[in-house]
């Protein structure tokens, strides 16, 4: 009841539902921060998990907020404007598991959402394949924090060292790409490339270097000294790490699975086995900057636009 009697004499814009993480932390966490960020720069004021007063858009993530609270919320100020639900998944999908995250996220759409927006067209097609009817579904990709991943000034000749691949989760689970990895660990050729991981994995490897989970920053520096960005996971609907390996200018070797392609487009090369892995990155290495010149990623600043746009609301 404290945040309610402090919510009377504050004023705010946008309200956003989610219980962010401290770092280092998933993409998730790293998108909603960045989103509410560049809602400021706009001229917005932006709370979490209350509405005050004059509010005129509520986003929620996903499932990772409390309904309750939401609930409780919402009844306090009817008049607060659209209620926009920023959906993943299906969960279940890339998870390979059903552990119920997936109705939860269903039966908030339809309790609470005016309009929902999901991350890609392979996260819409697999609701509509399940048979789910989200509210009024948007398509608005992520994008990621400018100040933090960006490309860099220059990068070292390739024939002046090896060239440096490095692939990033946040999460164990094996549908992350174990299975490739562990492949590339026993045959890639390591006198021309070196391969480092960042974030969680389980397994012992004996020529990838692990570095560990790394806060935004460090991770953004080891992405602007890496010369490709590899990921194995699968049904991935909207990578945000992808993502940020992008922004930070290396093309990428991915699965051809969930939203990698319509997130890569031109800007790399797509594979169906850990086997077709170093032609690939042949072709790559000696394309390189015909692939790089196709990385198109959008800005955050734009991102922030078009969920504006979904709420009704115009920049200030």
């Amino acid at each position: 009841m404290g945040s309610y009697l402090r919510s009377r004499f504050e004023r705010a814009d946008i309200a956003i539902f989610h219980e962010l993480l401290p770092p280092p932390d998933g993409g998730g966490n790293q998108f909603i921060r960045a989103l509410a960020k560049s809602f400021e720069e706009q001229g917005f004021r932006v709370v979490f998990n209350k509405i005050p007063p004059g509010t005129k858009a509520c986003y929620f993530n996903s499932f990772n907020f409390n309904p309750s609270e939401l609930r409780f919320w919402r009844k306090i100020w009817r008049r607060a404007g659209p209620f926009i639900h920023r959906i993943d998944g299906p969960i279940m999908v890339y998870r390979g598991f059903d552990d119920g995250a997936d109705q939860i996220v269903w039966d908030c759409n339809r309790k609470f959402a005016t309009h929902s927006i999901l991350q890609s067209r392979f996260s819409l097609e697999k609701h509509i394949e399940l048979g789910v009817d989200l509210i009024d579904p948007h398509l608005i990709m992520n994008a990621s924090d400018p100040e933090i991943f960006y490309e860099p000034k220059s990068r070292a000749p390739f024939d002046e060292r090896r060239i440096k691949i490095i692939a990033t989760s946040w999460s164990n689970n094996p549908n992350k790409g174990l299975d490739v990895i562990q492949w590339l660990d026993q045959h890639l050729d390591f006198k021309k490339y070196e391969f480092c991981f960042a974030g969680r994995i389980q397994g012992e490897f004996e020529n990838i270097r692990l570095l560990g989970e790394l806060d935004s920053m460090t991770l953004a520096d080891e992405l602007r000294s890496s010369d490709v960005y590899l990921t194995a996971s699968r049904f991935d609907p909207c990578s945000n790490s992808l993502i940020e390996a992008l922004t930070c200018g290396i093309p990428a070797i991915y699965l051809n699975s969930g939203g990698h392609p319509e997130i890569v487009g031109g800007a790399g090369l797509g594979f169906e086995k850990p086997e077709e892995i170093p032609e690939l990155l042949e072709v790559l290495v000696t394309n390189y900057h015909l692939y790089q010149s196709a990385i198109v990623v959008g800005s955050i600043a734009s991102t922030a636009e078009e969920y504006l746009k979904v709420a009704g609301l115009q920049n200030k």
